[in-house]
């Protein structure tokens, strides 16, 4: 089995590639305290034209990959060729899903997809330093109530925010 050290993170390509760009220019900024190995390094090239050569590649990234991001727009929840089928996959691996409400909304709304709404998954809002948070502490949290056979949506609770200056 790989390594798993990588983030991978699913997003509307047509609609929120802005809010994905920004999560690499925090990676990439040394002024942020904001690092993670992003899945999509890997295997750049995707040849757009075939469905079953792009969840092949997907999957490769999967097999690296620690943590599941998943970015939600106001178009995420219509998303069913590879939203949709990424979010099963990190569900069917067992990955902690980090849901990010680009929204600014700190817990799950009619915006959050349907196969995700009985799952185990954490929901932030699309802020730098809850991002960070929930990408640092969320997987030890995942074990422990995947441990406990719970489901469903968590989020942190004020102090937390309050901890991190939002």
């Amino acid at each position: 089995m790989a390594y798993r050290n990588k983030v991978y993170i699913a997003f509307d390509g047509d609609n929120d590639m802005t809010a994905y760009k920004s999560l690499e220019m925090w990676n990439a900024n040394p002024n942020f305290d904001f690092n993670f190995n992003n899945a999509h390094d890997l295997n750049h090239a995707l040849d757009s034209s075939q469905e079953e050569t792009i969840k092949r590649k997907l999957r490769e990234r999967f097999a690296n990959s620690k943590l599941f991001i998943l970015l939600v727009g106001e178009d995420t929840k219509y998303l069913y060729k590879f939203v949709r089928w990424e979010i099963e996959v990190a569900i069917k691996l067992e990955l902690p899903i980090v849901a990010v409400n680009l929204n600014g909304k700190r817990q799950d709304d009619d915006l959050i997809p349907a196969v995700l709404r009985d799952e185990l998954h954490i929901t932030v809002p699309y802020k730098e330093k809850i991002i960070k948070y929930a990408m640092d502490n969320w997987p030890d949290s995942d074990k422990r109530h995947r441990g406990n056979g719970e489901t469903g949506e968590y989020g942190y609770k004020d102090k937390v925010y309050e901890d991190l200056g939002l």
